[in-house]
């Protein structure tokens, strides 16, 4: 028939007759035998839907499961709702916060209270979550005008809701209900809560840690880790984006439109300087003691190591020592020598790209004062050279090493410690969207990436995008492990840095086909930036770190 309403199913690899107006978790429901996992959402023309998605014409349809990327954020995002409504069922006059990931977990605490959350809190807290889950109630979609949705979270005192939906040009807003309470995220939740059957809640600094299934398995939750430095990285920033009243998007977006960009600007860069200078002085008393000849430092990707180590040697110099930077890229080893992953591809995340053998014996021999043939790595050809460079470490140079496994014990096992001198560099967002909806860390160094790649490397938005699961899967195993052996934490993040690069991302983003898997991370990318008020990028001094990735830098 002519009039007859089909869609694609990637799951089956077959087109599917619907009804208008018949719902994906309908049709999940006639197709279930031939599909082997329960879905928590569903991608509709590479774009991420709620199982309640309507049809209307035809579609290209894939049911998600929660071990996807977009399956593990549904999954966290109606996790945090939950917690929500037993925060609310059992301290009415609480108002549940999560302000940032910590590890494998979420930082949760009491907005109100401003109190250490004591063990028997987080207990009732647990044991409610389970009941809720237990009682597999749906989370309920609606869709209404952002003037009705604002009055319903006024009412209710959302007041970090109603300062977002205020700066909101959307004129519907989706928002969820879950028996009593109501919420809005920025994607979709499952259809129940009783898709929501492994999570752990423990209690944390003077909050509590919500912890989700764990990655490799998803059978028990994620354990909490120690993550104590990164932690205080984290609120020592926070407090500062308080001092300054900038603590969510709608307060930045209200400096932004006070014209306070170049006070706000200055002292992110002044923080910078403040916190560089203070490692500097670190390196210096150590070097002094007969220590710290070797300055290693280590972080994720786009996490900003270049030129967090340009200007790091800057501070040294002040110091009365004379830095000489390498970069640990020029000890791989030969490309065909790459370690291989599981699929048979290069594994160049892998520690054992480097040579470690001549890394070692090149630094035992600085170290004893001699001079080492310095190798260069041509990425072109994918093989060391040795183009007649030297180093020698004269009696007041340190040396800088860069690169991702300088945390990595095995890297410098042959190495003295008292010789190391640690900083894990990453950009840790302190910023979040409301109480329930947090910037990711991965989100912003993922914008710097694909903006760096497309202007100087040349890559489209959908090849960073498709890149970007290896090398994150990369991070969790070869870096994550490792930050908190260092000695000093440097947070890269400058907090208006997303109204900046949304200047440039937004072009590159759009040039995502919507016929390709990479639309759906575009398009998120794409709707989370329309958050924020723009800054021109005349308004970022050529020294910022930024800059790195933005291009016009000074350093």
């Amino acid at each position: 028939m002519d009039n007859e309403l089909k869609i694609f199913c990637t799951n089956i690899g077959e087109y599917v007759d619907v009804e208008g107006g018949e719902t994906l978790q309908h049709v999940y429901e006639r197709i279930k035998e031939r599909i082997k996992f329960r879905p928590i959402s569903v991608m509709v023309n590479n774009r991420d839907k709620h199982l309640a998605y309507p049809l209307y014409g035809p579609k290209h349809v894939e049911f998600i499961d929660r071990s996807s990327t977009s399956g593990r954020r549904t999954y966290t995002r109606s996790l945090v709702m939950i917690l929500h409504k037993a925060t609310k069922d059992l301290f009415p006059d609480e108002r549940l916060a999560v302000p940032h990931a910590i590890g494998k977990g979420y930082f949760c605490t009491f907005k109100h209270n401003h109190s250490r959350v004591y063990g028997a809190t987080v207990k009732a807290l647990k044991q409610r979550v389970k009941e809720i889950i237990a009682a597999d109630m749906p989370f309920i979609r609606h869709e209404r005008p952002t003037i009705e949705v604002l009055d319903m979270f006024r009412k209710r005192g959302m007041n970090d809701k109603v300062r977002f939906l205020s700066y909101s040009k959307q004129l519907y807003t989706v928002y969820y209900e879950l028996d009593n309470i109501i919420d809005s995220f920025q994607g979709p939740l499952a259809p129940t809560t009783g898709h929501i059957d492994t999570f752990d809640l423990v209690p944390y600094k003077d909050g509590m840690l919500l912890l989700c299934p764990d990655s490799e398995n998803p059978s028990v939750p994620a354990k909490a880790g120690k993550h104590e430095k990164i932690f205080n990285a984290f609120m020592e920033r926070k407090a500062i984006n308080h001092i300054i009243n900038v603590s969510d998007v709608s307060e930045l977006n209200k400096a932004i439109k006070a014209k306070r960009v170049s006070e706000i600007i200055n002292i992110a860069e002044t923080i910078h300087s403040q916190v560089l200078s203070a490692i500097a002085t670190q390196i210096a008393d150590r070097f002094k003691r007969g220590g710290a000849r070797i300055v290693l430092i280590a972080g994720p990707s786009s996490s900003g190591k270049t030129t967090s180590t340009k200007r790091l040697a800057t501070h040294l110099v002040t110091k009365f020592l004379r830095p000489k930077m390498i970069s640990l890229d020029n000890y791989f080893v030969n490309r065909v020598d790459t370690p291989l992953d599981e699929n048979g591809e290069y594994d160049f995340e892998n520690i054992h790209t480097v040579d470690l053998a001549l890394f070692n014996q090149h630094m035992k021999e600085l170290l004893e004062g001699k001079e080492v043939k310095m190798p260069t790595y041509n990425f072109e050809t994918g093989k060391r050279e040795y183009r007649g460079n030297t180093l020698r470490l004269e009696a007041d140079n340190v040396l800088l090493l860069e690169g991702l496994h300088c945390l990595n014990p095995e890297l410098t096992q042959f190495i003295p410690e008292e010789q190391k001198f640690r900083i894990y560099v990453s950009a840790l967002a302190t910023l979040n969207i409301d109480d329930h909806n947090w910037i990711s860390t991965s989100d912003c160094r993922l914008l710097r990436c694909i903006v760096r790649d497309y202007k100087s490397r040349g890559y489209s938005a959908q090849e960073t995008i498709n890149r970007w699961p290896r090398v994150r899967k990369g991070e969790e195993k070869w870096i994550f492990p490792y930050q908190e052996n260092a000695d000093a934490i440097f947070n890269s993040s400058i907090v208006c840095e997303l109204p900046v690069m949304k200047q440039y991302a937004l072009p590159i983003l759009e040039q995502v086909a919507p016929n390709v898997p990479e639309h759906s991370e575009a398009h998120r990318l794409l709707t989370f930036l329309q958050c924020f008020e723009p800054i021109s990028p005349r308004d970022v001094p050529k020294t910022s770190l930024l800059r790195e990735f933005m291009g016009g830098g000074a350093i």
